[in-house]
């Protein structure tokens, strides 16, 4: 399966782009439908700025139209304590959880030290470290 081709702004500060080699997501084929359709819609004033979630002209999103939306969203399900940052701490837990390496999430969070990432996420591997010895007894043990 080929990976994402587009080149995007890097988030760690460091100046210019890279090329993304992650995989797409079962839910991306959706979204390039979607953009496809965007682009056809804004022809001439479509822009391509490589984003995976592009305004309706390819340009980066609108904060506010983003907080906006959310906010509507978060309303619509009953979840008014939620906050969308909320979103990036569950992702990483379930990621960790899951059992992606502290480093992998550090590169999908854009952390730019290992440091920071374990910092924030300690919390979570207790419970991790005691599934693996768990795991490795039932092995072990039966």
């Amino acid at each position: 399966m080929a990976g994402c081709s587009s080149w995007h702004p890097r988030r760690s500060g460091l100046a210019g782009r890279f090329r993304c080699r992650r995989r797409p997501s079962p839910c991306s084929a959706r979204t390039r439908r979607q953009q496809a359709a965007d682009r056809l819609a804004a022809g001439e004033r479509w822009q391509d700025h490589g984003l995976v979630f592009p305004s309706k002209v390819g340009t980066p999103m609108d904060p506010d139209h983003i907080d906006r939306t959310w906010h509507k969203i978060r309303a619509a399900a009953g979840l008014d304590w939620l906050r969308l940052h909320d979103l990036r701490h569950a992702c990483a837990t379930f990621l960790l959880v899951s059992g992606a390496s502290p480093r992998t999430v550090m590169k999908v969070l854009g952390h730019s030290q290992i440091g920071l990432t374990m910092n924030t996420y300690a919390h979570v591997l207790p419970e991790i470290e005691r599934a693996a010895v768990d795991e490795a007894a039932r092995h072990l043990f039966g």
